[in-house]
């Protein structure tokens, strides 16, 4: 005889003293178990669940109706979000130019609706206006919802990358990581979620990250070809070693924008389509040359002719920072404009611009004091042997270019500075020794190395190293100018191949300013622009992940009111955010120099913090 309700081991425990007589009510065909999502079912449900939801005297058919149920409500309560989102549509009521309604849903809504939803639901702009979308298709012609975990600090996505990150943790540090993170999570978007827990996991186990990536570029490294569902093909390599892959991405962007400034090609190409043509002109051995004599660019079709425009709203966001699904943002790595003079390698004779790779690498992991994870802008957290490798790579490209931030110990910069080679030498640039990495590997990159002010300190006492010391591959040494004034000093830095450099490290503007870069025009000077870059890192759009050497130098208090040019009054913002914030009813203060504090339409203040930097 099968087993029966009522029977075997759930017998004892349905029979319990503590038992809840609405229990049964969720075994199958039961009062509940077929009910309709409401705040009623919530109420019961809890009650019957008993304390920290353990079930007390519950048998296993009706613990899985209550499991059933406990799903119906979470897709209720997105129902009654994305309701919420359609009144507020409604109450928008800002149809685009040309637009109607569907029903009393207006087809379309304005910007500020959108970065003031994505403020509330702690989602980049781009991510809730996909959101917005699916709460006005849920009533005009789909079904469908998201979920979201009890307490609702979290959606379901950001607790599962959290889980994802510390998967191959041990127990002990996989409970020390959490309690890195768990005062940083909410309000956070996913992919700042994702990236602060893959911080800590590589800032607990640094070797389990490095010899996860390592082993997958020895036993994963694939290319792969799809089909899309355009019907178009799909070509990728997957679990690249990272050096390579970045430096292989610089040559086709930097061959890209050859072809942008030929000229030749139709003038609603985007950057986009540039760079396919140039990855595939140099899989296939293709010249530059060859292409801009042809002056056409090579469509889905396989014809010759004019290249798909760009979107509109491309590169207003950045890479992994939207839900998974289908909600993550533009801005790839190579978006933007390049920022030195050349490129390294490509066809001969070449002399374009590179896009230089963001990397953000602890000087004490480079000094070997400490295992601490570094970062890139386009690729997240990067274990410790990484960001050695990385470095290497970097200093073999002449266009590198290479800072100093000192952070506090929350990791907020408060001091900054360009390494120049020292007066009257003739030190070369990085990757202009016969010692640097091969041209194929050099990699152009802007690299932060980040130290901690404590730990500056400690190497200022230690002074140089001895004669007979034997010299790490890496060195920062006091030197003897006292450096800028309420700054951190003068130092030498010497990178593995012999070549010094100085930096002089001066005081960021974060917590004051002493408006020594102010400009009294319109424009930054580089200076001022370059520090404000580094303080904010990113759009200061709290939900807004685009780099900020990206975005907009622009003013909380306009130019033309009376605002200072100066790093007091000024962020980083994304055009869109930038567009945004000049809408009616938004408003833009900064506390304190690096703090930037938005006010909605509706009255509601987000504040977003200075970048923290792992030193």
């Amino acid at each position: 005889m099968g087993w029966q309700p009522g029977q075997g081991d759930d017998a004892g425990a349905a029979s319990g003293a503590d038992r809840d007589p609405r229990l049964a009510g969720f075994a199958k065909g039961g009062e509940w178990d077929a009910s309709q999502p409401s705040a009623a079912l919530a109420a019961v449900l809890e009650a019957a669940s008993g304390a920290e939801w353990r079930c007390p005297g519950a048998t296993r058919d009706e613990m899985l109706g209550m499991l059933r149920r406990a799903q119906a409500l979470e897709s209720w309560a997105a129902a009654v979000k994305l309701g919420v989102l359609r009144s507020l549509i409604r109450d928008d009521d800002q149809p685009p130019p040309g637009g109607g309604y569907h029903g009393d849903l207006p087809e379309g809504w304005s910007k500020s609706l959108t970065h003031e939803v994505a403020l509330a639901l702690a989602m980049p702009a781009v991510s809730a206006d996909k959101l917005m979308w699916a709460a006005w298709d849920l009533q005009a012609r789909l079904s469908g919802t998201g979920r979201l975990l009890a307490s609702g600090t979290l959606t379901y996505a950001k607790a599962k990358a959290v889980y994802e990150a510390f998967l191959l943790l041990s127990n002990d540090n996989a409970a020390r990581a959490e309690a890195m993170i768990l005062p940083e999570l909410p309000g956070k978007t996913f992919g700042q979620v994702k990236r602060l827990a893959e911080q800590a996991a590589i800032t607990v186990d640094p070797d389990a990250a490095t010899l996860r990536r390592q082993d997958a570029e020895r036993s994963k490294a694939r290319i792969e070809m799809s089909r899309e569902d355009s019907g178009a093909v799909a070509l990728s390599g997957r679990d690249l070693p990272t050096d390579q892959a970045l430096t292989a991405h610089a040559q086709v962007c930097a061959r890209a924008q050859q072809y942008k400034d030929a000229g030749v090609f139709p003038g609603d190409t985007g950057m986009d389509q540039f760079r396919a043509a140039a990855y595939l002109d140099i899989l296939n051995g293709k010249s530059a040359e060859a292409r801009i004599a042809a002056g056409q660019l090579v469509t889905v079709t396989g014809e010759p002719g004019a290249a798909y425009p760009a979107e509109a709203n491309s590169g207003n966001e950045n890479l992994d920072d939207g839900e998974p699904g289908g909600e993550t943002d533009d801005g790839r790595p190579g978006d933007g404009s390049p920022s030195s003079p050349r490129s390294p390698g490509g066809d001969p004779g070449q002399d374009l611009p590179p896009r230089l790779v963001d990397l953000v690498l602890p000087l004490a992991t480079l000094l070997g004091l400490a295992e601490r994870p570094g970062e890139s802008h386009g690729l997240g957290p990067l274990d410790p042997g990484l960001c050695r490798e990385l470095a290497i790579a970097a200093i073999g490209s002449p266009w590198t270019r290479l800072c100093v931030t000192v952070t506090d110990a929350e990791g907020i910069a408060i001091g900054h500075g360009c390494a120049k080679p020292p007066r009257n030498t003739k030190t070369p640039t990085p990757g202009q020794t016969k010692q640097s990495a091969s041209p194929g590997m050099a990699l152009p990159a802007q690299v932060n190395l980040t130290i901690t002010a404590a730990r500056l300190a400690e190497l200022s006492r230690a002074g140089p190293p001895g004669p007979d010391a034997p010299r790490p591959p890496w060195s920062l040494t006091r030197g003897y100018d006292p450096g800028p004034p309420g700054g951190f000093g003068s130092w030498t830095l010497t990178l593995p191949d012999g070549r010094r450099f100085t930096v002089a490290l001066e005081q960021m503007p974060t917590f004051a300013c002493d408006h020594r870069h102010e400009s009294r025009a319109y424009q930054p000077n580089d200076r001022l622009r370059h520090l404000v870059q580094v303080r904010d890192y990113a759009c200061t759009f709290p939900t807004c992940n685009r780099h900020a050497k990206d975005s907009d130098f622009e003013h909380a208090v306009p130019y033309d009111q009376g605002g200072r040019t100066c790093a007091c009054n000024a962020g980083a913002r994304s055009r869109a955010c930038h567009q945004v914030k000049q809408t009616k009813g938004w408003k833009v203060t900064q506390p304190r120099p690096g703090w930037h504090q938005w006010q909605t339409p509706s009255g509601r203040s987000y504040v977003q913090a200075p970048k923290r930097y792992l030193s």
